[in-house]
C-alpha cells in the first residue's frame, strides 16, 4: 500500500488561484478604520487596485501609503449623490469596477424608547440606504462587463436581537441589508452580477470600543458566545477574500456568518 508521504500532489489543481484579485478594481467604503482597514489590506494583498472611501481622508492617505495599489477618496456615503459620484469617479479613472464592498456603517446603542426618530433615520440612511445606492450605481457598469461581485457587510445583529446591546436602528438596518442582498442577487444574476452578505459577530473595532474596551461588558459578551471569545484580527480575511473573488463565482444571494457560533 502506498504511503501517504509518497503521494505526489496533483499539480493540476490550484484551489488558491481563484482567490486572486490581480487586475481587478475594488471599491471599499468605510475603509479608514476597523474591519474596513483590515479588508483593504486583504484585497491589496490579493493584487487588487483598491479605491478606499471614507470621510476621514487623512486616515485613508496613511493607509494608502502602506499598500501596493490603492487610492483614497473622501466620501460621506450618507450624503445625497455621494455613492453615485464615488462610482463615477472610479469609472472615469479606471474604466471599470469589478468588486464593491459596502462596509461603511454606524450604530446607535440605546433602548428603543429613548432613540430619537432622527437618529434612527440616520442609521438607516448609512447602513441600508447607502449600500443600495452604491450597489445600484455599480451595477450599471457591471452589467456591461457581464460580471461583478458586490459584498454587503451586514452583521450577526441582522439575524438575531442582541440582548446585551439594545440597538433597534442597527438591527433593523442590518436585517434589511440581508434581505436586500437576496433581492438584488435575484434581480441581477442574469447580468453576471453576484451579491452576497458577510455577517461578522463581535470583533474589536472603533465602532465596538464601548464593549470591547469595558472589561465587565466584554466578559458578558464572551460568555454568550459559544467559542467564548470575541473575533480576532484576521479571522474575516478568508471570508472577504472568498466573497470578493472568483472563489465564490457560483455563489449569490447568500449570507456568510462569522460569529463564533452566536447565531447557532
Amino acid at each position: 500500500m502506498e504511503e501517504i508521504s509518497d503521494v505526489v500532489p496533483n499539480a493540476g489543481v490550484d484551489p488558491l488561484a481563484s482567490f486572486s484579485l490581480r487586475g481587478k478594481i475594488v471599491v471599499l467604503t468605510g475603509a479608514s478604520s476597523g474591519l474596513g482597514e483590515r479588508f483593504a489590506r486583504v484585497v491589496d494583498s490579493l493584487g487588487a487596485t483598491t479605491v478606499l472611501a471614507a470621510r476621514r481622508k487623512d486616515r485613508l492617505d496613511s493607509l494608502v501609503s502602506e499598500l501596493s495599489l490603492a487610492e483614497a477618496v473622501a466620501c460621506d456615503v450618507g450624503e445625497k449623490g455621494a455613492n453615485e459620484a464615488l462610482i463615477q469617479g472610479v469609472l472615469d479613472r479606471h474604466g471599470r469596477v469589478d468588486v464593491v464592498i459596502a462596509n461603511a456603517g454606524i450604530t446607535n446603542p440605546m433602548p428603543a424608547a429613548r432613540e430619537e426618530i432622527s437618529d434612527y433615520r440616520k442609521v438607516m440612511e448609512i447602513d441600508l440606504v447607502a449600500p443600495f445606492a452604491l450597489a445600484r450605481a455599480a451595477q450599471t457598469a457591471m452589467r456591461s462587463q457581464k460580471a461583478g461581485s458586490i459584498v454587503m457587510v451586514a452583521s450577526v445583529a441582522g439575524l438575531r436581537s442582541m440582548s446585551l446591546l439594545p440597538q433597534a436602528s442597527y438591527v433593523a438596518a442590518k436585517s434589511g441589508l440581508i434581505g436586500l442582498t437576496r433581492e438584488l442577487a435575484l434581480q441581477w444574476a442574469r447580468h453576471g452580477i453576484r451579491v452576497n452578505a458577510l455577517c461578522p459577530g463581535m470583533f474589536p473595532s472603533e465602532m465596538t470600543s464601548d464593549v470591547t474596551g469595558h472589561n465587565a461588558l466584554k466578559e458578558m459578551f464572551e460568555a454568550a458566545i459559544p467559542l467564548r471569545r470575541l473575533g480576532r484580527s484576521g479571522e474575516l480575511d478568508g471570508a472577504i477574500a472568498f466573497l470578493a473573488s472568483d472563489a465564490s463565482s457560483y455563489m449569490t444571494g447568500q449570507t456568510l456568518v462569522i460569529d463564533g457560533g452566536v447565531s447557532c
